[in-house]
């Protein structure tokens, strides 16, 4: 197999990735209603219970949007009690955002819907294949990062 042959067959992989990828993820979100929380603000949402507070410049960093894209994510989170901002006590003029009891609450149940779904879909997958899924889960990470 030539440079060449590689270099396909990667572009090839990637397409299918991003195919497979896409799918699954229109799926578990057609399931949630229309007007609720956006995937980029379960994501945020999933941050801040994951690592704590944090500033918005930070959060927009992190989740590689423009500060703009994030402060319009936050005001919805705000807006319907997700999340809290604060002054930082190291720095009065920077806000810190933290998540609320009714984001946790949110963010566990869309969860749980999300992760039953997925639940209810595997359980008609042998257990070879299950497994199979699960040792790609860190290679799927591990991309995730590089992106």
């Amino acid at each position: 197999m030539g440079i060449d042959d590689s270099t396909e067959d990667t572009v090839a992989l990637a397409a299918a990735l991003r195919l497979a990828m896409g799918r699954t993820v229109r799926r578990l979100r057609q399931a949630h209603a229309v007007g609720d929380v956006t995937l980029s603000g379960v994501s945020v949402l999933a941050r801040l219970a994951g690592t704590g507070p944090d500033s918005p410049g930070s959060l927009a960093e992190l989740e590689r949007v423009r500060p703009q894209a994030m402060a319009g994510t936050l005001a919805g989170l705000e807006q319907r009690g997700l999340v809290s901002r604060s002054p930082d006590a190291a720095d009065g003029r920077r806000a810190i955002v933290s998540i609320t009891d009714a984001g946790r609450a949110m963010l566990e149940e869309r969860r749980s819907e999300s992760v039953g779904r997925l639940a209810r879909a595997l359980e008609e997958f042998s257990p070879r294949e299950r497994e199979a899924l699960r040792a790609t889960l860190p290679l799927l990470d591990r991309l995730a990062e590089r992106l």
